[in-house]
């Protein structure tokens, strides 16, 4: 026996009032608030509590273990990658056991939940979902980050504007280096794409799935890998060109701009070849590149898709208000997007989903309603329409075409909206 050691980064009442000295296992539910959410296979005893206004999940580990872990998520939320945040670490006073206390993602679901709910057919929704746990292990990577145990049951994600943001959920094997070598990199990629293939195996067992949907499930978990080294490439592609042709660093710029991320450095470097070529080699910062935008304009701190969203919808005011003042300011402007147009139009969506979820995201979901409406009618159908299908939960179905355009600008995810979403805010 040695005395508790309570670490607690969120000291609130309610969590320093659990019963720390009990096993988990034995906390009483009459007295512990404990909430039930499902989850996937997991090594180790995990529950939830609601407490002080807020959800936490507590995992039982063994004390060196959960240290570790305690350690990697710290340095992660310091990173700023996409992470559940640690909230706190209990050394038990019996045996080697401790609970790490991390901050439940709020508005997250398993993806291991969602598949099961999205039809067999729809996978070209699945792929927006592995394409989102690419883009994870491609970030934790290029940090330096080894995950070592990328699976279904351990990716949360969470919607962003109209795009998926996929986050490390078990960080019990991860390791943090200065950089990452090659063969931890294709390591950590093949411990991936066999962990999903399982994770897809199982469901379709559960599903009662044809061998073929079965054959068809491992083929697009395979296909995570080609998604992580496409973009990959496009993070570390070194293209060669003659100096005259220098535009073609801003094509380059754009590129990485438009996959969220922010330019660090322009390095230019001879290559000796005959004819001035020179090797472009650019270095990028963290994905955020559209919300450092928006934060320095109005002070929103938002998601990278919900700022591309949001950056469209005040460009467009700002086009407008400058019509009638021309030497407007675009941090004015931003000003009076913020209190004419963001802040009540947000009231007015999120009222119109029942007050659930996120009012940011409310708001980006009136914005692409409108504009998948207004495609559909061939002129601009206002703001009430938009309003009238979030509040019914039922936009109307576009045609093939117009919703292939839809996508393909928007980035939007069909499947999530609005049935589907509806049912899983409920949960």
């Amino acid at each position: 026996m040695h005395p508790l050691e309570l670490r607690l980064r969120a000291a609130t009442p309610g969590l320093i009032a659990l019963p720390w000295l009990e096993p988990l296992a034995e906390w009483d539910a009459t007295e512990v608030p404990f909430r039930d959410i499902p989850v996937g296979p997991s090594r180790h005893l995990v529950r939830f509590v609601e407490t002080d206004g807020a959800l936490w999940a507590l995992k039982e580990l063994p004390q060196r273990i959960a240290a570790k872990e305690y350690a990697v998520l710290r340095d992660l939320e310091r990173r700023s990658l996409p992470a559940v945040r640690p909230a706190g670490l209990v050394i038990q006073p019996y045996e080697d056991t401790a609970i790490l206390v991390t901050r439940y993602l709020d508005r997250s679901w398993q993806y291991r939940r969602l598949l099961m709910r999205l039809p067999t057919e729809a996978s070209k929704h699945r792929e927006r979902l592995l394409d989102a746990m690419a883009s994870l292990l491609v970030d934790l990577h290029r940090n330096g980050v080894f995950w070592g145990d990328c699976s279904l049951a351990n990716t949360l994600f969470s919607r962003d504007g109209q795009i998926l943001q996929a986050f490390l959920v078990d960080a019990e094997t991860s390791e943090i280096h200065p950089q990452l070598s090659d063969g931890q990199r294709q390591y950590d990629i093949d411990i991936l794409v066999e962990n999903v293939a399982a994770g897809m195996m199982d469901l379709a067992a559960r599903l009662e799935q044809p061998p073929e949907v079965e054959e068809l499930l491992i083929e697009e978990a395979c296909s995570v890998a080609t998604r992580y080294q496409a973009l990959w490439d496009v993070l570390h592609a070194e293209p060669v060109f003659a100096f005259d042709d220098r535009y073609q660093i801003e094509g380059q710029i754009r590129k990485l701009h438009d996959l969220g991320f922010a330019v660090d450095e322009v390095k230019l470097e001879p290559t000796g070849e005959s004819g001035g070529k020179v090797r472009l080699k650019v270095a990028v910062a963290a994905r955020r590149f559209h919300a450092t935008q928006l934060h320095d304009l109005t002070g929103l701190d938002v998601g990278e898709g919900q700022a591309r969203i949001l950056l469209g919808d005040l460009r467009a005011y700002q086009a407008r208000v400058r019509q009638a003042n021309p030497e407007l300011t675009d941090e004015r402007a931003a000003q009076r997007w913020l209190q004419e147009v963001y802040r009540p139009g947000m009231a007015r969506a999120h009222e119109a989903v029942g007050g659930l979820g996120d009012p940011i995201q409310a708001y980006c979901d009136l914005l692409e309603v409108r504009w998948l409406l207004s495609e559909q009618a061939g002129q601009d159908v206002g703001d009430a329409a938009a309003l009238d299908a979030l509040r019914d939960r039922s936009v109307p179905p576009l045609s093939a075409a117009k919703m292939a355009i839809a996508e393909a600008s928007t980035g939007t995810f069909p499947a999530l909206t609005p049935q589907l979403l509806a049912e899983l805010s409920d949960d």
